[in-house]
Order: structure tokens, then sequence, then C-alpha cells
């Protein structure tokens, strides 16, 4: 079992950037995919971005391409999620995520693993 613990939320004004990060309790790429979530008051968790290990291959909500990416510092150990342009709507509580066996990235329900979330407040 790999801990995640989530970090880099807080408050932004809309238009402004703000980095998340994920620590794991062993290296990222030992997995076969990480993945970002979201939920926002009154509504269901849902995809943000996910990295598969075995090809770096990215994949994100269409609501965020072009304003998020996914990666991992140089250790290993560590995904991050870079949200530029970010709008009240991006507004939520952000977890990281694990997946263990293949599959597809984009389904939460296959994902094992679940850091504490961090709340990110997008101001108007």
């Amino acid at each position: 079992q790999v801990q995640l613990v989530e970090s880099g939320g807080g408050l932004v004004q809309a238009g402004g950037s703000l980095r998340l990060s994920c620590a794991a309790s062993r290296r990222t790429f030992s997995s076969y995919a990480m993945g970002w979530f979201r939920q926002a008051p009154g509504k269901e968790r849902e995809f943000v971005a996910a990295i598969r290990w075995r090809d770096i291959t990215a994949f994100y909500a269409d609501s965020v391409k072009g304003r998020f990416t996914i990666s991992r510092d140089n250790a290993g150990n560590t995904v991050h999620l870079q949200m530029n342009s970010l709008k009240p709507e991006d507004t939520a509580v952000y977890y990281c995520a694990d997946r263990v066996r293949g599959g597809s990235v984009l389904k939460i329900e296959e994902y094992d693993d679940w850091g504490q979330g961090t709340q990110v407040t997008v101001s108007s």
C-alpha cells in the first residue's frame, strides 16, 4: 500500500496559478499510473489529469486541457499538478491517487490509494 500526501492548495485569484504536489511513500513510476481528481461542493469526484508511467503519457480532462500540467520531480517520488489560468469553477478539493494495475487511467473506481485532499479556492 502506498501512502499519498497532497499539498500546495490555497486561495488564488482568477487567472492565477497554483502548484499542487503529491508525495508518495514509494517512487511514483512503480505504479501503473498516478492521477489527480477533484470534488466540488454538491458534485461528484471527477477526473482531472493522470500520467501513465510505461510510456510517460499524460491525460487531461477537457475542462483543464491547455491550463494544467501533470509531472513528477527528478527524484521520482512526487507528482505535481501545475495549474495556470485558474477559474472559479476550478474550486474544489483536489486528490491524488495511485493505480496499481493496468487499464483505463480515466476510471476513478479503479484507483487503489488516495490522499487526504487539498483545498483549492479560486476567487472572482
